[in-house]
């Protein structure tokens, strides 16, 4: 990496939390995006200075925007949007669509997520096979990690401001969801 390193983003998607380096030259017209340490864009002498970058983030192929803005002079503004919206309401957005569990599974660290729209499950990047079923209070999810039974189950909270409530189970113990 060189020294027009301005503006670093860590995105959390289904597939995992993605790192987002942007470089911009602004004597070279130099802009470079790294994901996760790979280059993944390069573009070098561009005589507009502004303007926006629009690429894909992880395996869920999220489209993703930095925005080039002048603020006065020699001094620039870099923002990230994910899908259209600014980072932060996406990650807003994202905590009411998705549920995430971070666990320790035979020494390896394990983060679970539940896309409630779509109740696809992804476990540390990848995709995994579920079977669903209806049960007397609500649904289970299931689902295994290495050489343990999960399930995901989905209730009612009898409360409609609550909605649903999904909870995971490993080998039938509850695991609090992460933040």
């Amino acid at each position: 990496m060189s020294g027009d390193l301005v503006a670093v983003w860590d995105v959390a998607l289904s597939d995992g939390v993605h790192r987002i380096e942007f470089e911009h030259g602004t004597t070279t017209g130099k802009r470079v995006i790294y994901i996760d340490g790979k280059e993944v864009i390069r573009r070098d002498w561009m005589f507009k200075l502004v303007g926006k970058e629009t690429f894909h983030v992880g395996g869920t192929n999220t489209k993703a925007t930095i925005n080039i803005d002048a603020v006065s002079g020699f001094a620039y503004e870099y923002t990230l949007e994910i899908n259209g919206q600014s980072l932060k309401k996406y990650m807003e957005n994202r905590s009411k669509v998705t549920s995430t569990w971070l666990l320790n599974l035979d020494g390896i660290d394990c983060r679970v997520v539940l896309e409630k729209d779509t109740m696809d499950i992804w476990c540390n990047g990848q995709k995994m096979e579920t079977a669903g079923e209806f049960v007397d209070d609500g649904t289970e999810t299931h689902f295994t990690l290495g050489d343990h039974d999960c399930c995901i189950k989905a209730v009612s909270s009898g409360k409609r401001r609550d909605g649903i409530i999904h909870t995971l189970l490993v080998d039938g113990m509850e695991i609090s969801e992460s933040e």
